[in-house]
């Protein structure tokens, strides 16, 4: 036995409280405030065993109903990952972090005088101001792993510093982590040809749909996004604008490092920002975000000239009958007689002109800075898209099918929208508006059947539902109301 100090170090407990959405599995964290330690940073619900007399898992337990208010039965409660800790100043510690997905109650804050805030983040978007050590497991349990050293050095920073990233990720018994967590060997190979050695990834793949993405972290510190699409057509998409328009965004998308077509893969920059779907913001502020959202789309729409519609280019009612056939077990009664009566008015509407579009514009693909949480006074933000797999030229309005989801009811995010934008939509516009978000909850809904994703049934649903709500008069071949 060699000599010196022995470790005697607290033991802490960690909770993921997870959630699935549409866009994700989202965490919950609270922002410490108050004379604590770390006041102002985003931490997991978490604390010290009270003594010998009590277990982690009942540790847990107890640290949840204090701080969050919820209850957990033990049988629901999982071992996520053990992280090692060293502070800045040198204190060490073993934490535990326990993922649960299922509980009694809805959180909230039940210490205000130590936590001023609680919100749900998504698993791949985390907020800037967050403890290291609160990251550090995050991150590890994000890549899969069971055990991780977090020992940072004497002038670190509890807050989170990507470029003084001390987390190591001890791997298991197979010699790395949980199956997964990493692509294939031909997909490593490549992206570290074009970034260099890659220390870590982390899967943030949407759930629910076909999507392999990881952000990655390479040994200078760097951070990139590795993406495999699902087909040909999807990276083909992908690749041209990326190449073509998004260029003229400058920091508003993604750069494409490098794309290798036999992988269908490829390797981007890191845009700044967290996804706008999930997020709760004032009404004032959201009207600027949605303001800025309609300038972006503007500078999408005008990085080329525009130019007639192909023969034939109408809206999609080729794909109608296809769509409704395998939409039908989950449509509800009336919405097929509703899109038919559509698709027999969109015969008479003229073409629009073709732009460049993204194609799947919607909140999940638009990311917004700063964070409202962290910077209260903040009135607008920048604002950036990512996911182009959709990307192709169309008519502008094509961009606006998916997000018209995101002003239903609140008519003056759409009216900010459109400031934003620079022009009203024609008449004609408004019409294949509507026939085209039709469209596309059907063909949602389809997909849903075949391959099970209820996120977009339930969307598509909705969508049906509320153009049908709507009562919109009947069109005229020019799209004018008669």
């Amino acid at each position: 036995m060699s000599g010196g100090e022995r470790h005697a170090e607290p033991v802490d407990v960690h909770l993921i409280l997870r959630r699935e959405t549409g866009d994700g599995p989202e965490v919950l964290l609270s922002r410490r405030a108050g004379k604590v330690y770390a006041a102002g940073l985003w931490h997991l619900p978490s604390g010290h065993l009270d003594g010998p007399h009590e277990d982690v898992v009942t540790a847990l337990i107890r640290e949840a109903r204090e701080e969050t208010g919820v209850v957990i039965d033990p049988a629901d409660v999982r071992a996520a990952v053990t992280v090692h800790h060293r502070s800045p100043k040198g204190d060490s510690r073993a934490g535990y972090f326990f993922e649960v997905r299922r509980w009694k109650g809805e959180p909230g804050i039940a210490e205000p005088d130590v936590c001023d805030a609680m919100d749900w983040f998504p698993v791949h978007a985390l907020p800037v101001r967050v403890v290291a050590y609160c990251r550090a497991g995050l991150d590890a349990y994000a890549a899969g792993a069971r055990l991780a050293v977090h020992f940072q050095l004497p002038g670190d920073t509890v807050a989170f510093d990507p470029g003084a990233d001390r987390l190591r990720v001890v791997p298991d018994m197979t010699g790395g982590q949980a199956s997964g967590a990493r692509p294939d060997a031909a997909v490593v190979e490549f992206a570290e040809r074009a970034v260099g050695r890659i220390t870590r990834w982390t899967d943030t793949s949407w759930a629910g749909e076909e999507s392999r993405v990881w952000r990655v972290h390479g040994v200078q510190s760097g951070t990139w996004y590795v993406k495999v699409h699902q087909n040909e057509r999807f990276h083909g998409r992908e690749v041209r604008g990326l190449r073509t328009w998004a260029t003229a965004l400058g920091a508003a998308a993604p750069r494409l490092v490098a794309a290798d077509e036999t992988l269908r893969t490829v390797v981007l920059t890191a845009v700044p920002g967290r996804p706008l779907h999930g997020t709760v913001l004032a009404p004032e502020r959201e009207r600027a975000i949605f303001q800025r959202i309609g300038a972006l789309t503007r500078r999408i729409h005008q990085s080329a000239p525009p130019r007639p519609a192909p023969p034939g280019s109408g809206p999609a009612v080729a794909k109608a009958d296809r769509h409704l056939a395998g939409a039908r077990p989950r449509l509800l009664p009336g919405d097929e007689e509703f899109v038919r009566d559509l698709v027999r008015r969109a015969e008479g509407l003229p073409p629009l002109e073709w732009v460049e579009t993204h194609g799947d514009l919607q909140r999940r693909n638009i990311l917004f800075t700063p964070d409202a949480a962290d910077e209260p006074d903040a009135r607008d933000g920048f604002v950036a898209v990512i996911d182009l797999e959709r990307s192709e030229p169309g008519p502008a309005v094509r961009d606006l099918v998916r997000l018209s989801d995101a002003w239903a009811g609140r008519p003056d995010l759409f009216e900010a929208f459109l400031a934003g934008y620079g022009r009203p939509l024609t008449a004609i516009e408004e019409a294949r508006l509507v026939i085209d978000t039709a469209l596309d909850a059907v063909s949602g809904i389809a997909y849903d059947v075949a391959h099970n994703d209820p996120e977009l049934s339930e969307r598509g649903r909705r969508t049906l539902a509320r153009l049908r709500a709507e009562r919109r008069a009947p069109l005229s071949p020019t799209g004018d109301a008669t």
